[in-house]
């Protein structure tokens, strides 16, 4: 449809949606004639609006009022009209600060990857957590009392994860240390999910030189470590009060707790997130094209996050009105899961 029109109808489009997400408000042909590149009269531009009305871009609220851009105007414009901008470097300082991965669990890492992504944007922030575990570094197993041990593992980016796990009668300090020996020797990078198989055949067979006390360590903490390892990611939010600072209606107060009730269920938006798996780059969701924004007046703009080997591990993107600025947020969001991306590795 962006082919169809004229070079005064994109830009009097362009215009109208960039006001529309300055103020929220209708825009009348008046104020557009000021923002035009070349001066036209209102008269002109009531009859350009008037055609892209009739095209089903734009529409009018109330009979005398200016008007706002459908969805389908937002989508024609954020596809085809759209100019990207750049991020500060006080942005991309705060955005890498908060992926800073050592000594932090994964999940620490992305709540505050979202907290300043949620903060930079103004909007509700989300990331799906990654759905498997990632490559390792390093394995220890760390007596606590009587009966319980600490399964601790360092991935090759720094992260850490901890699991209690439950230890049998007659353990010892000794048996964890040569558990922690034979896993770390099996592991060079590799994820325990990857090598569980591998491990648990070892020892089914008896070639794994350990007593039996070690091995149902090992198998312990192999089983604690490849069974968290989801076959759905965790949905971390931050930043819900963003959602509803615009909001002066009950009607639309209404609509944004439909919205919080979806996020709280979490499959959906899960379900969302991975969907994105197989896009590249940048993907937004304005409104009614998802039935979870179908009644709420937002969008969602989101980007997966892969590995060094371009495997998917998860997503994250921010949720707010559909005058998003999309032209600030797009690189935002695009730049947060690129550093994720490299922290996980």
């Amino acid at each position: 449809m962006l082919r169809e029109l004229t070079d005064r109808s994109r830009e009097v489009l362009r215009r109208l949606v960039e006001e529309f997400m300055e103020t929220g408000q209708p825009v009348g042909s008046r104020t557009l004639s000021r923002r035009l590149s070349t001066p036209v009269s209102p008269a002109t531009v009531r009859n350009v609006m008037a055609d892209l009305e009739d095209a089903g871009l734009l529409y009018a609220p109330h009979v005398s009022a200016g008007r706002l851009p459908t969805q389908l105007g937002l989508r024609i414009y954020v596809d085809g009209l759209l100019e990207l901008g750049h991020l500060t470097e006080e942005e991309r300082a705060s955005i890498e600060g908060r992926c800073h991965a050592a000594g932090r669990t994964v999940e620490e890492m992305l709540t505050e990857t979202t907290e300043a992504l949620s903060g930079l944007s103004g909007c509700a922030g989300l990331v799906l957590a990654p759905k498997a575990d990632v490559p390792c570094r390093q394995v220890e197993f760390v007596s606590l009392s009587q009966g319980r041990a600490l399964a601790v593992m360092v991935t090759e980016s720094g992260l850490v994860e901890n699991r209690v796990i439950d230890l049998p009668q007659g353990m010892t300090q000794s048996h964890l240390s040569r558990a922690t020996n034979y896993l770390n020797a099996r592991l060079a990078g590799r994820t325990l999910v990857e090598l569980r198989d591998e491990i648990l055949g070892e020892i089914e067979e008896h070639r794994a030189q350990l007593d039996d006390l070690t091995a149902r360590v090992v198998e312990a903490g192999i089983a604690e470590w490849a069974n968290g390892a989801r076959d759905h990611g965790s949905l971390i939010v931050r930043g819900r009060a963003n959602l509803i600072d615009d909001v002066t209606a009950l009607a639309d107060l209404e609509r944004i707790r439909h919205l919080f009730d979806a996020l709280d269920e979490r499959n959906d938006f899960i379900k969302l997130l991975e969907s994105t798996e197989g896009a590249e780059g940048v993907q937004i969701f304005i409104g009614a094209e998802s039935t979870l924004f179908a009644s709420t007046g937002c969008s969602m703009i989101v980007a997966p996050y892969r590995d060094s080997d371009a495997r998917f591990i998860g997503a994250i993107g921010v949720i707010g009105p559909t005058r998003i600025n999309y032209g600030r947020i797009i690189p935002m969001v695009d730049h947060t899961a690129a550093v994720i991306g490299r922290v996980l590795g």
